[in-house]
């Protein structure tokens, strides 16, 4: 009778083990799925504006960001998502991301520039390539020149070429990994009047080094000071001139300023 006894005690401790060892496990599951599902859940969402309609370089190169900034949300985890709706610049649609960017265009409408003026006045972030930063008299739009620093499109040198830039604030966290100088790929460089610099709201973090001057085939920049690389400290916005033809994406420095500037403007670096 007791080693009856004994052998049923047996049975159930070993029971409740099981059960217990069981329900560990299946707490131990649970976390660990609910730690990977908070570890999946992108950190920030960015919305890039392009079009297919303009230049077909400035196409080629919307296409490489594309392709280059994907890369980039997959590893950092991050969302990213494209349109060439730019109807979607407007309030609603804007809310929930963190930083857009403007690829190879720029809005053309009232109704989008005000949606635009709204989303950055209450700190949106904003990384513009190029034609981007395009004005001239015929945009009339003073509230992006003032966002633009003050810096109005004065010409470019053509063909795009390569070009020696010096990083001016390598303490930035923009720059910071950045070497002194580097030789960037070819690109159509453009020349701005008044210079950015002149604002005392811009901080310039790169600038086309003088040793390339005259520069350029058929159209010639012979000097002045030309930044390539800046940021309106009002708001938060990095302005890159970088953006024309089918080598922007080729460099790895390079490469390391784009990363770093989407990264910066949605405050995780």
């Amino acid at each position: 009778m007791k080693q009856t006894n004994f052998a049923g005690r047996t049975r159930r401790r070993i029971y409740l083990i099981t059960a217990f060892q069981a329900l560990l496990a299946a707490v131990l599951l649970f976390l660990f799925w609910n730690m990977a599902a908070v570890a999946q859940k992108p950190v920030f969402k960015v919305l890039a504006f392009y079009s297919t309609d303009v230049e077909p370089d400035h196409v080629h190169t919307a296409n490489d960001a594309l392709a280059f900034f994907r890369g980039l949300a997959a590893k950092s985890n991050f969302a990213f998502e494209a349109t060439t709706d730019w109807t979607k610049l407007n309030e609603n649609d804007l809310k929930p991301y963190r930083v857009i960017l403007w690829l190879n265009n720029f809005p053309q409408t009232p109704e989008q520039r005000a949606a635009f003026e709204e989303y950055m006045e209450h700190s949106g972030g904003w990384l513009g390539f190029h034609v981007a930063g395009y004005n001239d008299e015929t945009t009339k739009w003073a509230w992006f020149v003032d966002f633009m620093g003050g810096a109005v499109f004065y010409t470019n040198n053509w063909p795009p070429l390569p070009a020696k830039l010096t990083v001016d604030d390598r303490t930035h966290p923009v720059t910071r990994k950045l070497p002194a100088t580097y030789a960037a790929p070819a690109n159509e460089w453009y020349l701005w009047k008044p210079s950015p610099r002149s604002n005392k709201n811009v901080h310039v973090l790169v600038t086309l080094d003088p040793s390339n001057y005259p520069i350029g085939v058929k159209d010639i920049i012979t000097g002045g000071d030309l930044p390539v690389v800046w940021t309106n400290t009002k708001y938060r916005m990095i302005y890159m001139n970088m953006g024309h033809g089918e080598k922007i994406y080729s460099d790895a420095t390079q490469n390391m300023l784009f990363a770093n500037a989407i990264l910066w403007l949605a405050n995780q670096k």
